[in-house]
């Protein structure tokens, strides 16, 4: 298992001054891009090896999102991989060791010289040590169901401040386009993200919509109806209670 310290900026807070759902995906991103860094297989290395790690779906779902100023210890650590996946979670505890946030993700090689998924060897999963359990909580799966029919409401150009080191949009960067569609004072208590196709600099996004439930679902596609992701944003009924990380009740 991997951690990473820190405490809540300002700059990382929503409007009310709490961690934004794009500050807690770029907190998860930066613990397992940092594991990645001190293991010596970072972004230098896949960039000489002509690979680069892909995310293909996240699942997040959020207890209390911390608020500004607030100490707080983002894990991860990879737990398995399946055919052309690797299976990896997260966790965002507060000071005490209560779990806030607990995310499940799937990723998958790339040879960036083919843009085709690679075979995931031994190799690629031993610098991050020996897999640990998989973290308590239900598993949605990686695909997300839209409805066939979605309303557009609004279209994009992607410009240079959206994009990654993969020169892709960032994944949490799709999550912010579809956070806009949900009504100010929403509590969002999970988040999907179905990523299929990568969006790069110039491409023209499609934002579709359509509410089933308590789910925001959006899904971002090129002019062509390719999809680049499918997002579900779901509403939190109240908030959710997780054991601390060493097995005591919150």
């Amino acid at each position: 298992m991997y951690e990473l310290n820190s405490r809540v900026r300002y700059s990382e807070t929503d409007i009310d001054a709490k961690l934004s759902l794009t500050g807690i995906m770029n907190y998860m991103q930066d613990c397992s891009t940092m594991q990645s860094e001190d293991a010596g297989v970072g972004i230098g290395y896949l960039g000489r090896e002509k690979k680069a790690w892909l995310l293909s779906s996240w699942q997040i779902v959020i207890g209390r999102r911390p608020v500004l100023g607030e100490r707080i210890k983002v894990v991860t650590w990879p737990y398995a991989v399946k055919g052309l996946y690797a299976l990896r979670n997260f966790a965002i505890l507060d000071e005490n060791g209560r779990y806030l946030v607990k995310a499940n993700s799937y990723w998958f090689l790339m040879n960036t010289e083919t843009g085709r998924p690679m075979r995931i060897l031994e190799s690629d999963t031993a610098p991050y040590g020996e897999f640990s359990p998989k973290i308590e909580m239900e598993d949605a799966g990686r695909k997300i169901a839209v409805p066939k029919e979605m309303a557009e409401t609004g279209r994009l150009v992607v410009i240079k401040h959206l994009l990654d080191t993969n020169l892709h949009v960032n994944n949490a960067q799709y999550v912010d386009i579809a956070r806009e569609l949900v009504p100010s004072g929403t509590e969002i208590g999970e988040i999907r993200a179905e990523y299929r196709k990568a969006a790069v600099l110039g491409d023209e996004i499609v934002v579709k919509s359509a509410r089933e439930g308590r789910s925001h679902l959006v899904s971002l596609c090129n002019t062509n109806g390719d999809v680049f992701a499918n997002i579900e944003l779901k509403e939190r009924t109240q908030p959710q209670k997780y054991p601390a990380a060493g097995g005591r009740k919150t």
